[in-house]
This record gives structure tokens, C-alpha cells and sequence, in this order.
């Protein structure tokens, strides 16, 4: 499965386009990290917990686009993006979203 940012993928043919696609995950913070985070916010650096769990987040958001994608029977996804947005405090969603189309 080929997943792209761009509308088109340079020589492959758009052949049919099937529609959007889309996953998501929704994480919550833990409080031992928050902790460290605070620390960190203090003295300054990289929170490496939430770098880990928001890279975790974004692969777990494009597995399942994919996964959508190939039950319509596509072999790529173009135009892919990706958006968050707080559920609740504390939680976060993170949501890939593409067009699922078919190449030759």
C-alpha cells in the first residue's frame, strides 16, 4: 500500500478513486509522565514519553486508514493528512485521513 501526502504519485496512473479513509486513536496522558513533563518543562529538553506515544498514535492512525483502505479494495492512499483534537482533558484524538484510490 503506497500512502502519500501529495495528490498524485509521480508515474502511477490514477485509475478509480473509491473515497475517503480514515483512522484514528485516542490517547490518554498518564500522570507519572505528566510529572516528568512538568520537570521537563522547568528545566527544558524533549518530553521523550509523549514523543513516543504521539509517533505510536500516528502509526496506529495510519494501520487502520490502510486496513479501510484495503477492504474497498484500494492499493494507495493519496492526499493523506492528519488532524488532533482534544476529547476530553487529558485525551487526545488523533486522526490520518486520505483519499483510497486504485494505481496501475
Amino acid at each position: 500500500m503506497i500512502v502519500t501526502t501529495t495528490d498524485k504519485i509521480e508515474g502511477k496512473q490514477i485509475v478509480k478513486t473509491l473515497g475517503l479513509v480514515r483512522g484514528s486513536t485516542i490517547r490518554a496522558r498518564h500522570i507519572g509522565h505528566d510529572v516528568m513533563a512538568g520537570l521537563r518543562n522547568i528545566v527544558g529538553g524533549e518530553i521523550t514519553d509523549y514523543t513516543k506515544m504521539l509517533a505510536e498514535s500516528r502509526e496506529q492512525s495510519i494501520q487502520r486508514m490502510v486496513q479501510e483502505a484495503e477492504g474497498m479494495g484500494a492499493n494507495a492512499i493519496v492526499g493523506t493528512r492528519f488532524v488532533t483534537s482534544m476529547v476530553m482533558s487529558g485525551a487526545s484524538e488523533l486522526l490520518a485521513y486520505g483519499t483510497a484510490v486504485v494505481i496501475e
